[in-house]
């Protein structure tokens, strides 16, 4: 682990993987819930988590660095569930680099438990974890100018859905209807970091195969 000075309130802690980035999510903010770290933001991304907001950051710097911190589960919360059509138009290309078939590549995705690993790239869209490294995908050699909203993509060890119309480089492999951002509602984004997700496989007309 490694403790970075941000501005004069804030911290940017380093860690070595996407795992132990979620777990130290997931006690940073255990530890806000019970009153002993004032922070006012706790971020994740791939491998850091920034604090901000702090009163002594100095102080809260040499505590992480002074010891480890344990393991920790994800926040217990519901499962979202996403409908999705898997009708992309790299799912042939993508079953291809799977070597299986297009079936087998819906059956696979929808199967697996994922978790929002934390935010970023366009309001909304979050990089799920949960499908094994075998299944990792490159990106497309030239991202499109125009990826549909409600696309369900694929790109190294994440999957993501496109909150709205936007360039993008990653496999798309689905579609779905469910809006992941509305700025009228409260909270704005269906996706947060820690968030439980499954993908459920639905036909043209929204109904379940």
């Amino acid at each position: 682990m490694r403790v970075l000075p941000v501005g004069e309130d804030a911290l940017l802690v380093e860690v070595a993987s996407g795992e132990e980035a979620q777990a130290l999510h997931a006690e940073l903010l255990r530890r806000r819930a019970e009153g002993s770290l004032p922070a006012a933001e706790i971020v994740p991304a791939a491998r850091t988590v920034l604090l901000d907001g702090l009163s002594d950051p100095a102080r809260l710097a040499a505590d992480l660095t002074a010891r480890d911190l344990p393991p920790a589960a994800p926040r217990a919360q519901g499962t979202v569930e996403i409908p999705v059509r898997y009708d992309g138009p790299d799912l042939a290309e993508v079953a291809a680099h799977w070597g299986v078939c297009a079936r087998e590549v819906a059956r696979i995705h929808a199967d697996a438990e994922f978790r929002v690993a934390f935010c970023g790239f366009a309001p909304g869209f979050g990089y799920l974890t949960g499908l094994p490294s075998r299944y990792d995908v490159p990106r497309r050699p030239t991202p499109r100018t125009a990826v549909p909203a409600g696309s369900v993509a694929l790109a190294g060890p994440y999957t993501g859905v496109y909150p709205r119309s936007s360039p993008g480089g990653w496999q798309l492999i689905g579609t779905t209807d469910l809006v992941l951002w509305d700025h009228t509602r409260e909270p704005a984004a269906l996706l947060s970091p820690g968030t439980r997700v499954r993908f459920v496989p639905v036909d043209a007309a929204g109904s379940a195969p």
